[in-house]
């Protein structure tokens, strides 16, 4: 199948996909949220980079419920890669792969932060073809596929409304999302710095509600300090689809098996031009 034919399947089988989403949420990961034991905790690459047995679990089911939806295709989650980083190259030699993140947001989660979601994109040979950004307390998600052509929100009641980002704006006035703390410390002064000239900078530690920001025109632009796919993949592919501009800063188009770099995904090329160049010089 070429990327259309796979979108359009993947379109017609939406709200089998959603009722995943929705299942693995209400039985995995509500149930735990803000009733998580200590040893229900524990610490990948450092002290502020958790996982949790909601993770785990919420991420095994996903993984088993989306192959026996489609059994052809190959899925990847994040913990699954701390185990075995070598299967992501099967992503761009794959007809239909699943990227997942289970609970992007973890640190939020095990903290009792309201703030987290799941995020699920796909790909046709390494391309996106299909993102989901799903907030499990509100039950509502930003969805995107190639064939569809927009990007859209959909309610708990299934209401759906095109999303749109916000209009290019003089650089003064663009709001961001970084989180400066996850670049080198090297590096922390002199982005601080820079981003100085826009209006307001923040981070939610969560890449699934920071994109929704972006694609809904709340905030204009927002910066990766690391490139793992199930955080971005989607995200940037939605933001993209209502109407953004999302590239590495040496211009080159993002991929899910880059790991150098820093992905600028903005609400137009304009402004992704200027913020580009005040940032390129020091990362």
């Amino acid at each position: 199948m070429d990327q259309n034919s796979v979108s359009d399947h993947l379109v017609s089988n939406l709200e089998p996909i959603v009722t995943i989403i929705r299942k693995v949420a209400q039985s995995e990961i509500l149930p735990r949220f803000r009733n998580l034991k200590s040893t229900d905790v524990s610490c990948k690459s450092s002290l502020d980079d958790p996982v949790t047995v909601a993770d785990l679990a919420a991420e095994a089911l996903i993984a088993s419920e989306l192959s026996a939806l489609f059994p052809k295709a190959y899925v990847v989650g994040e913990e699954a890669f701390e185990k075995d980083p070598t299967i992501l190259t099967q992503v761009a030699q794959s007809e239909l792969a699943f990227i997942i993140d289970p609970i992007d947001g973890t640190w939020n989660f095990a903290n009792g932060i309201s703030v987290f979601g799941i995020i699920l994109a796909a790909t046709h040979f390494g391309k996106p073809v299909f993102g989901l950004l799903y907030d499990p307390l509100n039950d509502d998600y930003q969805f995107s596929a190639l064939s569809v052509g927009k990007a859209l929100h959909i309610s708990k009641s299934g209401q759906k409304n095109t999303l749109e980002v916000a209009k290019p704006k003089p650089s003064h006035m663009l709001n961001g999302l970084v989180s400066i703390h996850l670049f080198d410390r090297m590096l922390r002064a002199d982005l601080s710095y820079a981003l100085s000239d826009f209006n307001r900078i923040t981070s939610l530690q969560c890449s699934c509600h920071e994109y929704r920001l972006v694609a809904q025109g709340a905030y204009d632009f927002c910066l990766s300090a690391f490139l793992k796919p199930w955080d971005h993949l989607a995200g940037s592919f939605i933001v993209q689809q209502a109407g953004g501009y999302a590239r590495m800063l040496d211009g080159s188009e993002y991929s899910p098996n880059m790991r150098q770099g820093h992905l600028l995904t903005a609400n137009s090329k304009s402004n992704w031009m200027y913020i580009r160049d005040k940032l390129v010089a020091i990362l």
